[in-house]
């Protein structure tokens, strides 16, 4: 067992029948729900792919799923909407229900799994065009932890922002 001074180190890989879904809990219910009765089904169904994070393999220490949305170009805000096509829609990669467990928080995880998913994102993107990585923030601290890393409000949505996919770019490059 690792002392309480020793890290343990994440794995984070696509959701699957090993991982323990039921021990799972954020303290937020929705979000206990989704993981426990519907993120499997949701990757079924070619709905969304679940990553989670986990220390020993079946443990989630927490988790986000990645899927594709269409946004509306009249939604983005001016400065990058006319960076991008003048297409009535444009394709989006959202990153939805990112969630860490009770027992895993102040660790930074987290910020850990949004680099996840932006890499991915921007890892993807050369083959699956995107304009952005779109979150909804659950409320005004999500929203303030979103900011933290460059996402804008996007306009017409309440808590919906995006952190354009050349944002997303040079965080990796």
């Amino acid at each position: 067992m690792a002392s309480e001074f020793e890290k343990p180190i994440f794995t984070i890989e696509p959701l699957g029948r090993v991982h323990d879904r039921a021990a799972f809990s954020c303290g937020v219910e929705a979000l206990d729900n989704y993981l426990q009765k519907q993120a499997s089904q949701d990757f079924k169904k070619r709905a969304a792919v679940p990553f989670v994070a986990t220390p020993d393999g079946k443990t989630i220490a927490d988790y986000y799923t990645l899927s594709r949305l269409a946004v509306q170009l009249d939604a983005v805000p001016a400065e990058i909407a006319k960076k991008l096509p003048r297409y009535p829609v444009v394709p989006a990669t959202l990153l939805g229900r990112l969630a860490v467990s009770t027992s895993f928080r102040g660790r930074g995880l987290g910020a850990t799994l949004l680099m996840d998913a932006l890499y991915r994102a921007f890892r993807h993107n050369r083959e699956f065009a995107s304009a952005g990585v779109i979150v909804d923030a659950k409320d005004s601290e999500a929203q303030s932890f979103y900011k933290k890393y460059g996402f804008l409000d996007l306009l017409k949505f309440g808590r919906r922002l995006l952190l354009p996919m050349g944002t997303v770019a040079q965080l990796f490059r």
